[in-house]
């Protein structure tokens, strides 16, 4: 009698961490999941009707807020600025990152350590938008600040976070596959081409992922080197052009839809890096 009541109360206490544990999780995505889909019914509404807030759903579902704002922006230029510039920044960061952290990782020089020390330290330190006047004078210097060249080499450079993700996966990677490399024949640069790199694909497509998204989400360097030149502006400077129509009325109906319009080369990437985020997850539940 006191096994089975003990095994009741068991059950009981596991059925409740459950029931707490669905509870949570549903919570966060409700949170998480609330303003993308207030943002996706607010774009099909009229700016009347978005602004009173006074509905959940569109009373008129206005397809052409799309089209609108597609055209009022100029999305097509905006969009494939935003598309050269994060496809660029993307292998540029992943060829310099994982380069850096192969040798980083596999070489043994003096100071070592105190490098990788001083490297992670200057994560901790956020100077923002400090940086961007002597960014902008560099540039200038180079003659690199009429063009979308200029962006790129300074997103690129700040690749930090790759960097250390990357050393923690080449950590994983057993130094004996160089080895067995050398004996038969390879040298430092063939085993990173021919070994390390494929060994690597799955955290190589985590990474692009992270990198794409923050390169298209970029606003203020974008903003600042595309001042002179409005036709290099990419699509998040673009669409803070959509907040103000005619006569200075705010239309937030058209930047809700340009806002979903931005999500879609987001979602694509996704999908695509996706097997890279099972296989990244799978290896480390094994492990």
């Amino acid at each position: 009698m006191q096994t089975s009541t003990k095994s009741g109360v068991i059950r009981s206490g596991y059925f409740t961490g459950k029931t707490l544990k669905w509870i949570f999780l549903l919570a966060i995505a409700f949170f998480t999941l609330f303003p993308i889909v207030m943002a996706i019914l607010g774009s099909f509404k009229t700016n009347a009707e978005l602004t009173t807030g006074a509905t959940l759903l569109p009373s008129v579902w206005k397809f052409s807020n799309y089209a609108t704002a597609w055209k009022q922006a100029n999305f097509a230029r905006f969009t494939w600025n935003s598309l050269f510039i994060s496809t660029i920044v993307t292998i540029g960061t992943l060829l310099i990152a994982s380069m850096s952290a192969y040798a980083v990782d596999r070489t043994r020089f003096p100071g070592k350590r105190l490098y990788v020390i001083l490297q992670a330290s200057t994560m901790f330190i956020s100077i923002g938008a400090v940086v961007l006047r002597p960014q902008f004078d560099l540039m200038v210097k180079l003659g690199l600040n009429k063009s979308l060249w200029g962006v790129i080499i300074i997103l690129i450079s700040a690749h930090a976070t790759v960097y250390f993700m990357l050393i923690g996966f080449f950590k994983a990677i057993p130094k004996d596959l160089d080895e067995a490399a050398y004996i038969d024949g390879c040298n430092f640069y063939t085993v990173y081409w021919r070994i390390i790199l494929p060994l690597l694909s799955p955290a190589l497509g985590v990474t692009a992922l992270f990198t794409f998204r923050g390169a298209w989400n970029e606003y203020i360097l974008p903003l600042v080197f595309t001042m002179t030149n409005p036709k290099l502006q990419t699509l998040t400077v673009g669409l803070a052009n959509l907040r103000y129509g005619i006569g200075a009325a705010a239309e937030s109906h058209l930047m809700m839809a340009g806002a979903c319009l931005s999500f879609l080369p987001i979602l694509v990437v996704y999908v695509l890096a996706n097997k890279s985020f099972i296989q990244v997850t799978a290896g480390s539940v094994k492990g």
